[in-house]
């Protein structure tokens, strides 16, 4: 009974700690960063970390706490589309999410081998590079902007780059960390996301002064302009911070 106790105040302190990280980034710039007319954030980073060091639920607080300061956000320091954030299916939901399928995808792959995880991460690798050599086709054969054309090719190459050191850096790593926090990363912008676009598609395009008629287009782009980044430091962070923390215990 004591080691239980124990136990559970070890992880309440932890979710105190991360979840107050959480809320200086989330009450200071330090937490966002201002892409298009929305802020890609780093929030999620202490949700991830907290699910893979102590499980789904430590997680899920983390996320929920996250959340809540996105609310805060949305209420304090306004931009033209903080009016989705306000609602809890967009600003919470999804952040308890990345918590809960971060652990999963950790302990899942944890066991799968080194072997089989780079596999699953050149898969991946593979059709982000298909997929957007696919849209050059298509921006190139009904002459759309050239800059269409350009971000698809930086992306392109900004993949090939993760993809190398994945392969070189991050070898000797744990690959389901990475793994985790990729994952995790997009369950955080595709579940924002895609709440915004079920519940405020029109209005919200129309509040960044778009076409309502490309709502879906748009918010997809927003998706990767904002998801590549985000995964890219979390990867980095995650990555860094478990591996010191393991090596502790």
């Amino acid at each position: 009974m004591v080691k239980e106790k124990g136990f559970n105040v070890r992880k309440m302190t932890i979710i105190g700690v991360l979840g107050a990280i959480s809320a200086v980034l989330g009450m200071t710039p330090l937490g966002f960063i201002p892409v298009g007319p929305t802020r890609a954030t780093i929030m999620h980073i202490p949700v991830i970390i907290g699910a893979v060091m102590e499980g789904p639920v430590v997680g899920a607080f983390v996320g929920l706490i996250f959340g809540l300061f996105s609310i805060f956000q949305a209420m304090t320091n306004q931009t033209p589309v903080s009016f989705v954030f306000l609602n809890p299916l967009v600003s919470v939901l999804p952040r308890i999410l990345i918590g809960i399928v971060s652990f999963y995808v950790y302990d899942i792959l944890k066991d799968l081998g080194k072997n089989k995880i780079m596999a699953i991460l050149y898969l991946i690798f593979t059709g982000i590079i298909g997929y957007l050599s696919y849209g050059i086709y298509i921006n190139i054969k009904t002459s759309q902007s050239i800059w269409s054309i350009i971000i698809n090719i930086f992306l392109i190459i900004l993949t090939l780059i993760i993809a190398y050191f994945v392969q070189t850096k991050f070898k000797n790593k744990a690959l389901e960390i990475i793994m985790a926090s990729a994952i995790g990363t997009m369950t955080n912008t595709i579940g924002v996301l895609s709440m915004i676009y079920l519940l405020y598609a029109e209005r919200f395009v129309e509040a960044i002064g778009g076409d309502v008629s490309t709502a879906r287009k748009i918010i997809f782009g927003i998706g990767v302009t904002n998801g590549i980044p985000e995964a890219i430091i979390a990867i980095i962070i995650v990555t860094s911070v478990v591996g010191s923390l393991k090596n502790k215990r």
